[in-house]
């Protein structure tokens, strides 16, 4: 069964809830956190209306996959790479749903970058491909918000993705989700600007967990971007992002300068 998991506030308490049949019902937790496991209790009075929707999951690490759809490679004036592109964003850039991205001044265009990402539910170190599903809690929605002057001129990625509010995240996980491909899509003041399919990845996601748990082990929470499909552009203060990801929903949130 597929549950959509939300982390919510009401008032000053925080937990997790599942969305199931309709109905939101607060998380009975088997352990220290969703990824150990979880049941369905109460159902929360007003649902989803009544709660605040949190980021979903607040990583220890983002490891981020570049150039994993050939149309994007193309729009960029790369070529195909040979082996994943990985990168990091730091946990300060993580937003909730519906919160402000914070343009900072002075850093040229900044861009939206629609993409799934894998919530990772068990301690990962060094996964074989034909298991690396056992290890996947669920799919989510992220945007890359990505300062492209400071990308296009600098070698490492880290100063151009790692800027507060730069990956906002949700908005709920998709438990129990399968190695089906899922449309992923970006939106801009209600324009659709990005359209693709995970099925077009130049590096599946199988074959992702392998190569970055080769490298790094993966804790329960991290978050894996796997890649932003064609159709990036700059955001604007004013402007409103959704990136629509197949079976999570819209993770929205509105732009403004700092």
């Amino acid at each position: 069964m597929m549950d959509r998991i939300y982390r919510v506030a009401k008032g000053d308490e925080r937990f997790y809830a599942v969305e199931r049949d309709g109905e939101l019902r607060r998380a009975t937790l088997r352990g220290l956190d969703i990824g150990d496991g979880y049941g369905v209790g109460d159902p929360v009075a007003g649902g989803l209306g009544a709660v605040r929707v949190l980021a979903p999951v607040r990583p220890s690490k983002m490891v981020c996959v570049g150039q994993n759809y050939r149309d994007h490679v193309v729009e960029m004036k790369k070529t195909i790479p040979d082996e994943p592109v990985l990168f990091l964003k730091p946990p300060n850039t993580v937003l909730d749903p519906g919160a402000a991205i914070r343009l900072p001044p002075g850093v040229g265009r900044v861009d939206h970058e629609a993409e799934l990402a894998l919530v990772i539910g068990r301690r990962a170190h060094r996964i074989a491909r034909a298991h690396a599903w056992d290890y996947i809690f669920g799919i989510t929605g992220v945007n890359d918000v990505t300062a492209r002057d400071i990308q296009n001129r600098e070698v490492q990625y880290t100063r151009a993705k790692g800027f507060d509010t730069f990956a906002p995240i949700g908005p709920c996980i998709l438990a129990g989700a399968q190695s089906e491909p899922r449309a992923v899509e970006g939106w801009i003041n209600h324009q659709r600007r990005q359209s693709s399919t995970t099925a077009q990845l130049i590096f599946p996601i199988d074959y992702l967990v392998e190569y970055i748990t080769f490298v790094m082990t993966l804790e329960p929470g991290d978050i894996i971007f796997t890649g932003t499909p064609s159709g990036v552009g700059p955001l604007h203060a004013g402007d409103v992002v959704t990136v629509k990801v197949e079976g999570v929903g819209d993770l929205t949130n509105p732009v403004e300068d700092e």
